[in-house]
């Protein structure tokens, strides 16, 4: 028996487990969404991050990477406890047709296992549905958890895509976004700094000082 295991996310640049083949292609009628909520790696219950689920839509195609692991039932239960650990807010494992470049008709693999999530908050609690393009960006932009920060997921798999030769229009989009905000933090951050600079009494004028006195530079 032999497993194979989609990966569209992390599993893209940072698959965790020991496989021992790889091959690049997609799969049909799902697209890549940042509808998840990640609470303990790049994110928290009270700032959660956006993390990637598959969307069923029909004629839709989301590249990405399959992994194979053989060697015997040892082996993939391994390699399924690890990534059922690591996919714990994913409520759901799909069964998909695997393509490649080479017969884009024919699959390449069958009973590739997905890890997929309910669109249902009553049904999956990490579901957070979609939102508007600005809201994502905002979010992603300022959660951060105990792996790392929510941007830094979208960005990497933003070089991840790029590296596979197959870039994700929304990716590259939601990126951008969040590049935005950024820019945004970082102005508001140094206007606040400059605010704050001029509301201090200002410093005696250094000829003032007596000539023993040592001037502070931090």
């Amino acid at each position: 028996m032999v497993l194979w295991v989609f990966g569209y996310g992390s599993l893209v640049w940072n698959p965790g487990f020991d496989f021992d083949e790889k091959i690049i292609g997609f799969i049909k009628d799902y697209r890549r969404s940042f509808d998840l909520a990640c609470i303990d790696h790049r994110g928290t219950p009270e700032h959660p991050a956006r993390t990637c689920t598959l969307e069923a839509k029909k004629g839709a195609i989301c590249w990405g990477a399959a992994y194979c692991v053989k060697g015997g039932l040892e082996k993939e239960k391994a390699a399924m406890q690890y990534l059922e650990r690591r996919e714990c807010e994913y409520d759901k494992k799909t069964s998909v047709d695997f393509y490649t470049e080479e017969d884009i008709e024919s699959p390449t693999v069958t009973g590739v296992v997905a890890f997929i999530s309910t669109p249902d908050r009553s049904v999956n609690k990490y579901y957070l549905g979609p939102a508007s393009l600005g809201e994502m960006a905002w979010q992603i932009a300022t959660a951060t958890g105990p792996c790392g920060n929510n941007r830094e997921y979208l960005f990497l798999l933003e070089k991840a895509m790029f590296d596979i030769g197959h870039e994700d229009d929304f990716v590259i989009k939601l990126a951008t976004e969040v590049r935005k905000v950024l820019a945004r933090l970082k102005d508001q951050m140094i206007a606040g700094s400059h605010i704050l600079l001029k509301s201090h009494r200002p410093l005696m004028h250094i000829s003032a000082l007596p000539e023993t006195t040592v001037v502070n530079s931090r």
